[in-house]
């Protein structure tokens, strides 16, 4: 019961318009101060974050795409991918999936990919005919590619509290987030077929793909720089964010793009929303760290593990609840809350713990554009200049086709264990 008040009492702030972040830790500390904990509790949490390593990748990150951003690769990135596949069916929205997948493998990160190659496919698709709804939600549903294509942080703090190996976490994520861009490609296929709206681009020339492809190819460097260093095992996540905003500076302004003031206002743009990704993430430790020490969340998972022997239906419920936290939780905590209870249980199920790595992650995804605190949607509703309502009517066909995608990862494991063991193999 104390699980309902809790939920109904978010659902009520979040009604009134009070900011998430505030919402989140407003409620974290009068479950604090209700439950007659240590409001201590509040200003640890906030210290927890901005003193997270793995965290400091965030804003590296950012900083990276926002100075790419000014420096026009990511139009340059969506201008070369459009040349050679805009005039298929639903070829722009094509674009913007594989265009999210290539920004994907530098930023590790669904924030960034959803907002650089939004801020160029949005006005682009809208100008095309394609329906705003639409736009939102597939750029917000593309940008959560950043999490599954690696590199990934969610897939690193798994890493870290299961102790398995990052670099198989890694490779297990590339079959199922090519599957998901696959999944999210077919169905820009059916909208174009469907949809009144859709308007056909005529095919580029030979001269134009050629000239934006090698105006795009550093951008393919600079993906090879970050994603290799962190195969090869010469720099960590972290490292290999400020490795690649270094390589992008140099990429920007050797292209003659970038100016000491577009580089100001990158720099400013990237602390502002790095303030209010980590406010969320600050109000969403201390909730998390109420709920926590109300025993909900644990209780809740220790049920499951205890009363299901039954793998499918263990998988289900585990699903189902990660849906439900999801809906109030962002990623981190849901990953610090739920997976060291539900760990213990894989193995006495036969279940592999790179494979649920990999599951966890899309459920995560499915959290990134779920209302009511989905955080692309409000990134989406911010470069878009949309109202969230917009957003929402637009991502609930790609929820149903990540959860469908869960559904095939459970049909065949083998999508994202394929590569991992089949290089241990030849190890």
């Amino acid at each position: 019961m104390t699980a309902v008040w809790i939920l109904l009492a978010l659902l009520l702030m979040l009604g009134l318009g009070v900011p998430v972040a505030f919402a989140l830790g407003g409620l974290g500390m009068a479950l604090l101060y209700f439950g007659d904990l240590s409001l201590l509790m509040v200003p640890q949490g906030l210290y927890s974050v901005m003193d997270s390593f793995i965290l400091l990748a965030v804003p590296l990150f950012l900083l990276m795409s926002n100075v790419l951003l000014k420096g026009g690769v990511g139009r340059d990135l969506f201008n070369a991918v459009q040349s050679w596949v805009g005039h298929w069916p639903g070829g722009l929205g094509v674009a913007t999936i594989a265009s999210c997948a290539m920004f994907a493998a530098i930023s590790g990160s669904s924030v960034a990919t959803a907002a650089t190659i939004g801020t160029v496919a949005i006005q682009e698709m809208t100008q095309r005919g394609y329906a705003r709804p639409f736009v939102l939600g597939l750029v917000a549903a593309g940008g959560t590619l950043g999490i599954l294509i690696p590199p990934s942080i969610p897939m690193i703090v798994y890493g870290v509290i299961t102790e398995e190996s990052i670099v198989d976490l890694f490779l297990a994520g590339v079959g199922p987030g090519l599957m998901l861009a696959g999944l999210f490609i077919l169905f820009c296929f059916a909208y174009a077929r469907f949809s009144d709206s859709y308007r056909p681009m005529p095919k580029a020339s030979t001269d134009e793909r050629r000239r934006t492809s090698l105006r795009a190819l550093p951008v393919v460097l600079l993906a090879a720089v970050v994603i290799g260093g962190i195969y090869l095992g010469v720099f960590t996540p972290t490292e290999s964010a400020a490795i690649g905003f270094a390589v992008s500076l140099v990429i920007v302004f050797a292209l003659g793009e970038m100016t000491w003031r577009k580089l100001r206002e990158a720099v400013v743009e990237s602390m502002q929303t790095t303030v209010t990704i980590f406010l969320i993430l600050a109000g969403a430790k201390i909730f998390g760290k109420a709920i926590t020490l109300y025993r909900i969340p644990q209780d809740l998972s220790l049920y499951i593990s205890n009363s299901i022997d039954q793998t499918g239906l263990f998988i289900l419920v585990v699903c189902l609840v990660l849906l439900l936290m999801g809906l109030f939780l962002e990623s981190l905590s849901m990953l610090l809350i739920m997976v060291p209870v539900l760990y213990p249980s894989l193995m006495g199920m036969g279940i592999d713990p790179i494979w649920f790595g990999v599951l966890f992650v899309i459920m995560i995804e499915c959290a990134l554009i779920t209302p009511p605190v989905g955080m692309n949607l409000f990134v989406i509703q911010a470069v878009g200049e949309a109202r969230l309502n917009e957003v929402v009517r637009g991502v609930w066909p790609f929820t149903l086709i990540m959860l469908f995608s869960a559904f095939l990862l459970y049909l065949w494991p083998s999508i994202a264990l394929y590569l991992p063991y089949q290089l241990l193999i030849t190890r």
